[in-house]
């Protein structure tokens, strides 16, 4: 009797070789991602069920990241990991937890983690800027730097408070033009907040209706959507996706064109720049390297001259832009509120005068809208991605050195035990029994720690100038044929408003 064959004889040999590597190379691959993703650290937070390779990148909506992670803060508490490919992520959430980590171990989370993609714009050694930079001695150097510039700005004939107001007043002209018509206060808003951060650094300010100026802020936005989607976390996660020019491009290429325009602008201040006459930001920087000439160690080169820039003129434009804009949405939705805020101008300042940062101390209520538009906008509800400079705990977890930390500042200005009406827009936050402004220790809207916002003291001139010199002179309505303006954000990294129209009615 003829034996019977094995059921694999029969194969060709080379096919079932090949399968047989592929089973190999699969199940390596497999024990590969599972040493990469598994956590050897006791004590370590816990999170979500992770699937191979993707870890959880999957179950994070990229256009509403905030809500996300919120979501899973109901689930897994106010310390958990989520994992993105193999890197592991702590989400801190809450006040007590944020304020222990950000304000009592603030240097042990100061560091920022490395962002590949940004390399291929240059980002390297000493040359990373203020905001991206990783701790240490050039960010120290470049921070101090910028901060004691633009607290003491003694550059020019006109002082900080001075150019917040000139450039209020050219808004002011232009919502009047308006002629209590319906229109989107969009680029209006931009283009003014633009002018504030442009006299600083280049010196001058741009016409509303300049070309050139108009690109600029056009390329600062396109940056802002494509980098808060999932193609950018993608070629951070997996660096060598970002050889790829094709996908690189489409992220980087807004970012290169901008970085191409404060090149020119540098290389203008270079020709003309006179040490004795120091006009602006970048004829300081210049001065600084013009010190350390020949000292290839230090942090004031070229390279961090249009990083750290571009770092004040990004950060404070889009911020201070979008809070306006959501007053302005506020002021539409709570009339009552925006009645309030007349009657104390009118009291305080009148109607013929140009506010001051004087006044402020002196309007309560309307320093309570300002901060609570901030807190119900909750303009950075992420802030950007920390990093663990050494090995630390929060709350009982265990964190280890390197390990990327991300802030979940939404539910610091949204914790429900700190706040009385945490998703209602409620200028009573801020305000004690008898009206008197009152500081909240959970205000944090320009995070807090060594990474605080380097642009606080300015965004906050920017907000009352603004604010108080357009609620002088006008009352906003929504317009007869338009719908009730949405309440509820757009994500782009920032949460902003969704478009809408209003007149601007001269009182």
């Amino acid at each position: 009797m003829a034996l019977q064959s094995e059921p694999w004889s029969v194969l060709p040999v080379s096919l079932s070789k090949a399968s047989l590597l592929g089973i190999i190379f699969t199940v390596c691959l497999l024990l590969l991602d599972f040493m990469k993703r598994r956590k050897t650290w006791r004590r370590f937070p816990p999170g979500p069920p992770s699937v191979p390779f993707l870890g959880n990148m999957m179950q994070v909506d990229f256009k509403n990241l905030h809500v996300s992670f919120s979501q899973l803060n109901k689930k897994y508490g106010d310390v958990y990991s989520v994992q993105f490919f193999w890197k592991n992520i702590v989400v801190l959430n809450g006040f007590e937890v944020i304020k222990e980590a950000l304000i009592n171990k603030s240097e042990d989370f100061a560091d920022r983690p490395r962002f590949p993609l940004y390399e291929h714009l240059g980002y390297f050694g000493n040359s990373k800027g203020v905001i991206v930079a990783e701790y240490g001695r050039a960010w120290k150097e470049q921070r101090r730097f910028s901060l004691t510039t633009l607290r003491n700005f003694g550059m020019g004939k006109k002082s900080l408070e001075e150019r917040v107001t000139e450039e209020a007043g050219y808004l002011c002209s232009a919502f009047e033009s308006e002629q209590g018509h319906p229109f989107d206060a969009h680029l209006l808003v931009n283009n003014a907040v633009s002018n504030v951060i442009c006299s600083i650094t280049f010196g001058d300010r741009f016409e509303y209706d300049d070309d050139k100026f108009q690109h600029l802020l056009h390329l600062f936005e396109q940056a802002l959507k494509v980098e808060s989607g999932f193609l950018a976390a993608l070629l951070n996660e997996v660096p060598c996706l970002s050889r790829i020019s094709v996908l690189r491009n489409n992220i980087l290429q807004p970012e290169l064109d901008i970085q191409k325009f404060l090149k020119e602008i540098v290389s203008k201040h270079k020709e003309t720049w006179d040490p004795e006459n120091c006009r602006d930001f970048i004829d300081a920087f210049l001065q600084e390297m013009e010190k350390v000439k020949g000292d290839n160690n230090s942090s004031f080169n070229e390279g961090n001259l249009v990083f750290t820039t571009y770092d004040l003129f990004g950060a404070g434009t889009e911020t201070s832009s979008t809070t306006i804009r959501w007053a302005f949405l506020f002021m539409l939705l709570y009339p009552e509120v925006q009645r309030k805020v007349h009657v104390e101008i009118d009291r305080v300042i009148g109607r013929d005068r140009r506010p001051t940062m004087g006044d402020l101390l002196e309007m309560p209520y309307t320093n309570a809208v300002i901060h609570e538009v901030q807190r119900c906008g909750d303009i950075v509800p992420l802030s950007v991605l920390h990093m663990t400079y050494r090995d630390t705990e929060v709350q009982g977890f265990f964190i280890p050195k390197g390990t990327t930390v991300m802030i979940n500042l939404s539910t610091v200005l949204k914790d429900k035990s700190v706040w009385e009406k945490p998703l209602q827009f409620y200028p009573e936050h801020f305000l004690n029994a008898e009206g008197n402004f009152v500081k909240q220790e959970a205000f944090m809207p320009f995070s807090a720690g060594r990474r605080a916002c380097l642009g606080e003291q300015l965004a906050r001139m920017e907000l009352f100038l603004f604010f108080a010199s357009l609620m002088q002179r006008f009352t906003f309505e929504i317009p007869n044929d338009q719908p009730r303006p949405r309440e509820d954000p757009q994500f782009a990294l920032t949460l902003s408003p969704h478009p809408f129209k209003m007149c601007a009615k001269v009182r």
